[in-house]
C-alpha cells in the first residue's frame, strides 16, 4: 500500500511541473511588459526597460520559467504587478472561499446524486427511474449563472430567507452550493445509475439474494461497492474542475473567490497574478485526483492486493 501511495506522488511531481510550464509559456506569451504596468504609460522608455531588466523580463522563457519554480518550491509566486502586493497572499485570502463553494457542492452532488442514482436503476424503467432521468436532464440543461439568478429572485429578492451576495455566513453559501451543485447532481446521478445497473445484473448479486440476505444490504454492500470505482472517479474529477469552474458563480454572486480574482487579473493584464491563481488551482486539481488515485486502493482489492506483495 506504501508503494502504490509513493508511486502516485513521484508521478505528481512531473505532472505539476508541465501543467506549470504550460500556463508559464501561455501568460509569458501575452502581450505587454511589466514595466509598463507597473510604472504607466507616462514613464520614460529608460525607466520601463530598466524595471523589466530588474524583474528579469528579457531573460529567456526556459531561465524565467526555472526562476518562477524555484520560488514557488519556496512559496514565492511573486507580486502582483498593479498592486505590488504579495500573489500567495492574495491566493491564500481568497482561496477558502473557492474551497468551501466547491466542497459544499460537491457533497451535495454526492448525497443527492448518489441516492437518487441508486433508487433510479434499483426501479430501472419504472415512473420513478424516468422522472428521475428527466431531472438530471433538465438539471444537466440548464447553465449553472441562469439558475443562479432563477434561485436569487425566489429565495433573496421574493421570499427575502437568503443573502444573493458576498460572504460572511453560512447562509451566504447555500445558494451558490445548490447552483454550483445542480449539475453534479445530474453527472452524478447518471453515472451511478449506469454504473449499478451493470453490478445489479452480475452474477454475484444473485448468489447474495439467494443466501437470504435482505435487499437493502444487498444493493448497499455489493452493488454499491462495486460500483464505487466510476463514482470516485466523477467526485475527483468534478471537485477538481470546481475549484477552477466557480468563476460563472463566484461572479453571479460575488463571492471572493480565486476564481474572480483571476478574471480581475485577465482584465488587468497582471500576469503574475493570473499565473499564480491558475496555478495554484491546477496544483489542488492535482492533489484531489492523486487522493482519488489512493481511495481506488482502499476501494478495490485486487489494486492493494498488487502493492502489498
Amino acid at each position: 500500500m506504501i508503494k502504490y501511495v509513493i508511486k502516485r506522488l513521484l508521478i505528481m511531481i512531473p505532472t505539476l511541473l508541465a501543467v506549470i510550464f504550460i500556463v508559464f509559456f501561455i501568460t509569458n506569451m501575452t502581450p505587454g511588459d511589466p514595466g509598463s504596468l507597473i510604472l504607466g504609460q507616462n514613464a520614460s522608455k529608460e525607466d520601463i526597460a530598466k524595471k523589466n531588466e530588474e524583474l528579469g523580463f528579457y531573460d529567456p522563457l526556459l531561465v524565467r520559467y526555472g526562476k518562477y519554480v524555484w520560488d514557488l518550491v519556496h512559496g514565492d509566486l511573486g507580486n502582483s504587478w498593479k498592486s505590488g502586493r504579495s500573489v500567495m497572499k492574495e491566493v491564500l485570502g481568497r482561496l477558502p472561499v473557492t474551497a468551501t463553494l466547491a466542497a459544499g457542492s460537491v457533497i451535495i452532488g454526492i448525497i443527492f446524486g448518489i441516492s437518487l442514482g441508486i433508487i433510479s436503476a434499483v426501479k430501472q424503467y419504472s415512473i420513478t427511474d424516468i422522472i428521475l432521468t428527466i431531472i438530471a436532464m433538465f438539471l444537466a440543461s440548464f447553465p449553472g449563472f441562469w439558475i443562479g439568478m432563477m434561485l436569487i429572485l425566489l429565495f433573496s429578492l421574493a421570499l427575502g430567507w437568503l443573502p444573493a451576495f458576498g460572504v460572511g455566513s453560512f447562509k451566504h453559501y447555500i445558494l451558490p452550493w445548490i447552483t454550483a451543485g445542480c449539475g453534479f447532481i445530474a453527472s452524478q446521478l447518471r453515472m451511478t445509475r449506469t454504473s449499478m445497473l451493470e453490478c445489479i445484473r452480475a452474477d454475484y448479486m444473485r448468489t447474495a439474494r439467494a443466501k437470504g440476505q435482505k435487499e437493502f444490504k444487498v444493493i448497499t454492500r455489493h452493488a454499491l461497492r462495486n460500483a464505487l470505482l466510476p463514482i470516485i472517479t466523477l467526485v475527483g474529477m468534478e471537485f477538481g474542475s470546481m475549484l477552477g469552474g466557480t468563476v460563472t458563480i463566484e461572479s453571479v454572486f460575488s463571492l471572493p473567490g480565486v476564481g474572480s480574482m483571476i478574471i480581475e487579473a485577465i482584465r488587468l493584464k497582471d500576469v503574475p497574478l493570473i499565473l499564480g491563481g491558475t496555478i495554484s488551482l491546477s496544483i489542488l486539481f492535482t492533489v484531489v485526483m492523486v487522493i482519488v488515485d489512493i481511495l481506488y486502493a482502499f476501494v478495490d482489492p485486487r489494486i492493494k492486493a498488487r502493492y502489498t506483495k
